[in-house]
């Protein structure tokens, strides 16, 4: 005898979509009615499983770890080019204030404020010069002039070098295309052979 479902069971089926009819186990009842009986929905407070909260399969972390690992690579290069604009604007305003206080110096020995030898160029001995100052010849009260508050340091230098010692410098006696230091300091450079974003050396600038 063929026993077809009941118009309570067709409803509930109907209203869960994707709820296969293998996932429904018609029971006959002892009074010849079809009752309806679902996986946990015969336990009180029960709910059907989630399909998110069955987690992630290694197949899906995987995929999510490769697309990451794409995402890191494709930005590294573009971390490492801001690095580096920020290591030249650096370099060029510790430039711009070396070269500012060198001049500073140059100018008071010609003012007469700072005491220079005849065969002297006027410009600084050394870099510290510029940071622990000199007498002021015109003061009576022996008055230090300080033309800078520290030297900053060559961005593109070992971070282990003392901050003096990693400039480049040269001479007044020493010729651009050839800088050597002798007993002034007469200009500074960086030391590095990077190239800069725009073509030029670093060490040109």
């Amino acid at each position: 005898m063929k026993v077809s479902p009941s118009p309570c069971l067709a409803a509930l089926n109907a209203g869960e979509p994707g709820r296969s009819p293998e996932g429904t186990a018609m029971l006959a009842g002892s009074n010849g009615k079809h009752v309806a009986h679902r996986a946990g929905l015969g336990r009180p407070g029960a709910r059907p499983v989630s399909l998110w909260a069955r987690g992630f399969t290694l197949v899906e972390m995987l995929v999510v770890l490769a697309i990451m690992g794409v995402l890191a690579a494709a930005a590294r290069p573009i971390l490492e080019l801001s690095v580096q604009r920020n290591q030249e604007f650096a370099l060029r305003e510790a430039l711009r204030t070396l070269r500012t206080g060198i001049d500073a110096y140059k100018k008071a020995g010609e003012a007469g404020r700072i005491a220079v030898a005849a065969d002297a160029s006027g410009y600084p001995p050394t870099l510290q010069a510029l940071v622990q100052g000199v007498p002021d010849a015109k003061s009576p009260k022996d008055i230090k002039l300080y033309f800078m508050r520290r030297i900053p340091r060559d961005p593109f230098a070992d971070p282990s070098v003392p901050a003096e010692d990693s400039w480049g410098l040269r001479s007044s006696e020493s010729p651009p295309d050839a800088p050597q230091s002798g007993r002034d300091v007469f200009d500074v450079f960086s030391r590095s052979d990077r190239v800069a974003l725009d073509g030029s050396k670093v060490k040109d600038w």
